[in-house]
C-alpha cells in the first residue's frame, strides 16, 4: 500500500484521496476536543497557516478512543475546533486508530513509523510528518507541542 492509495471522509460528509496531496507535505494528527493537549489545536493552526502556502497539509482525525475524550459528533467536533481554536485545516470523520476497527490511515502511518509501545497509537495527539514524495518521516509522541515541528516541517517542504 502507498500513502496515495489512502482516503478519508471529512466531517462534511465529503470523501477526500490522499492523491490529492501529492507533492504536499502532511501532519496527520489524531485529535481529541477534552483532552490535556487539546489546546495543540491552536498550535497545529498556526502550523497550517504559517506553512500552508509552501505545501504543508494539517488533516484532524478525532478519535474517540482514549478515556472517551472525545464524545461529541462529526459536526459538533468541527463547530468545537472552528469556535475554539479557529480551526481551518481539514477534520475527518471520528475514527479508532488502534484495535481491529482502525482506520487504513492509521494502520499504514503505524506500520510505517513505530513508536515507544510499538504500532499502537498511546495518546490523543500523535503526530505523523509525511514528506511530499508520500514517506512517513517521522512520528511524534502527544507530549511534543506543534511549534516544536517547524524544523522538522522545514526540512520537508525544502
Amino acid at each position: 500500500m502507498d500513502f496515495y492509495q489512502l482516503s478519508v471522509v471529512l466531517s462534511n460528509g465529503q470523501e477526500k484521496s490522499f492523491e490529492d496531496y501529492r507533492g504536499k507535505a502532511v501532519l496527520l494528527v489524531n485529535t481529541a476536543s477534552k483532552c490535556g493537549f487539546t489546546p495543540q489545536y491552536k498550535g497545529l493552526q498556526e502550523l497550517y497557516e504559517t506553512y500552508h502556502d509552501q505545501g504543508l497539509e494539517v488533516i484532524g482525525f478525532p478519535c474517540n478512543q482514549f478515556m472517551g475524550q472525545e464524545p461529541g459528533s462529526n459536526e459538533e467536533i468541527q463547530e468545537f475546533c472552528e469556535i475554539n481554536y479557529g480551526v481551518k485545516f481539514p477534520i475527518t470523520d471520528k475514527i479508532d486508530v488502534n484495535g481491529s476497527d482502525a482506520h487504513p490511515v492509521f494502520q499504514y502511518l503505524t506500520q510505517e513509523a513505530r513508536g515507544i509501545l510499538g504500532e499502537a497509537i498511546k495518546w490523543n495527539f500523535t503526530k505523523f510528518l509525511v514528506d511530499p514524495s508520500g514517506n512517513v518521516v517521522k512520528r511524534f509522541a502527544p507530549t511534543t507541542k506543534p511549534e516544536d515541528l517547524k524544523l522538522e516541517i522545514e526540512k520537508v517542504l525544502k
